[in-house]
C-alpha cells in the first residue's frame, strides 16, 4: 500500500485558517458508510442523524500554550520550542529551533521565572530538555506561551479557548482533538433530550500529529506512542450501549484510536478500564473491535489520519467524498468543517 494511494489535490484557499463562530455553524458530510451516500447539512443539525441509545465517545484532553519563544544564554540566539510530552516535574521531550544550536549541555531562557537545559538528543530529532521554573508551571505557559497552531495556519488565534473543546479538561495535549471543536451545549443538550448518551476518553495528542508520512510503502511508516486512559464510567457506557443494540460514535480519530487500542488488548474487543500507551496504526484492511461510527474533520493528504478515515469508509468512498467537499467548497484540515460516517 503507497503513500501515493491517499493523495488528493487540494486549493489551498480552502484550508480554514481561522474557526467559524458559532462553533457548530460549520458545515457537515454525513455519509453512509454502506453506501457512499452523501448528506450536505450544517454540524447544528448533527443529532438529526443520531439514535436513541447511541453512545458519542470524546477525547477531553486539552491543549495547553506550547510553544514557546526564548533565547540561547550564551549568544543571545532566539531560539523556539514545542512541547510535546511530560516525561517528569521538570522534564520534557520538546521539538526545538534551530536543532543545530541546541545541543546537550546549553541553556535556554524564556522569563525571569523560566529557564531549561538541553539534556539529550531523541533519535527522531527531539530534545529531552529539563526546565527550572518557581511557582506553577502551567500558570507561567499560560502566561508567556502560545497556542501550537497547525504549519498551515498563518493567521494568529485570538482567542486561546477557540483551539480547546468545551469539554477539555485533562491537560497535555500539543495539539487538539479538532473533530469536537464543533460541538456546543445546544448539541449535548439535544443528545440528552433524545436518549444519546456521553462518555470520555483521554490521549493527549503528540509528535505523531506532526510527523509526516515519508515512507512510499506505508506498512513502514511507524507511529509515535502517545498516551491514553479510558475511565470506569466509559467502560461501563460503552457495555451498556452494546446491550441496548445502541452504536458507538468516536468523535475524532483520537478518540477512535484510543478505543480501537483498548479493544486489541482483549481477545473479546470489550473496553475495560485501562491506562496505557499506544501506536496504533489503522490503515485500510484493519478490523474494528469497537466503533460504529466515526465524526472527524478533513485531513492532510498522504497523513495517517486520512488513511484511518480509509480504513473505517473504505479508500474509494473516502477519496469520492474528498472531491465532493473540494467541489462543494468545504473548509478543511483544524479549523474545518465536519464529516460524520454512520
Amino acid at each position: 500500500m503507497l503513500k501515493s494511494d491517499f493523495f488528493y489535490d487540494l486549493p489551498e484557499e480552502l484550508i480554514a485558517q481561522t474557526p467559524l463562530e458559532p462553533r457548530d455553524s460549520s458545515r457537515l458530510m454525513k455519509i453512509d458508510r454502506a453506501t457512499g451516500e452523501i448528506t450536505h447539512d450544517r454540524f447544528y443539525n448533527i443529532c438529526s442523524y443520531l439514535k436513541k441509545g447511541d453512545l458519542l465517545v470524546m477525547n477531553d484532553s486539552k491543549v495547553f500554550p506550547a510553544r514557546i519563544y526564548g533565547t540561547k544564554r550564551e549568544t543571545g540566539v532566539p531560539v523556539e520550542f514545542l512541547l510535546l510530552k511530560r516525561l517528569s516535574l521538570t522534564d520534557w521531550e520538546t521539538l526545538v529551533r534551530p536543532g543545530k544550536r541546541l545541543k546537550p549541555g546549553v541553556t535556554v531562557d524564556f522569563s525571569d521565572e523560566l529557564s531549561a537545559e538541553i539534556l539529550d538528543t531523541s533519535d527522531d530529532g527531539s530534545r529531552i530538555v529539563r526546565f527550572s521554573f518557581e511557582g506553577d508551571f502551567f500558570d507561567i505557559l499560560d502566561r508567556i506561551g502560545q497556542m501550537p497552531l497547525p504549519p498551515y495556519i498563518t493567521e494568529k488565534l485570538k482567542d486561546k479557548d477557540r483551539y480547546n473543546t468545551i469539554y477539555c479538561r485533562e491537560t497535555g495535549s500539543a495539539a487538539a482533538p479538532t473533530a469536537g471543536l464543533h460541538f456546543t451545549e445546544r448539541e449535548f443538550e439535544q443528545c440528552r433530550e433524545m436518549g444519546v448518551d456521553l462518555a470520555y476518553v483521554t490521549l493527549h495528542v503528540g509528535l505523531g500529529t506532526f510527523r509526516p508520512v515519508k515512507e512510499d510503502n506505508i506498512l513502514d511508516h511507524k507511529m509515535h506512542v502517545e498516551h491514553y486512559s479510558i475511565p470506569q464510567e466509559t467502560a461501563d457506557k460503552i457495555r451498556e450501549c452494546r446491550a441496548r443494540g445502541g452504536r458507538v460514535i468516536a468523535v475524532g480519530t483520537t478518540s477512535c484510536r484510543t478505543l480501537e487500542s483498548a479493544a486489541q488488548l482483549s481477545e473479546t474487543g470489550e473496553i475495560t478500564a485501562c491506562t496505557n500507551d499506544t501506536g496504533i496504526f489503522i490503515y485500510p484492511g484493519y478490523t474494528f473491535k469497537c466503533i460504529d461510527g466515526l465524526i472527524t474533520n478533513f485531513h492532510l493528504p498522504e497523513s495517517t489520519l486520512i488513511m484511518l478515515v480509509s480504513a473505517f469508509l473504505g479508500r474509494e468512498k473516502t477519496l469520492a467524498a474528498y472531491h465532493t467537499a473540494i467541489e462543494e467548497r468545504y473548509r478543511f484540515f483544524s479549523f474545518g468543517d465536519s464529516m460524520m460516517i454512520v
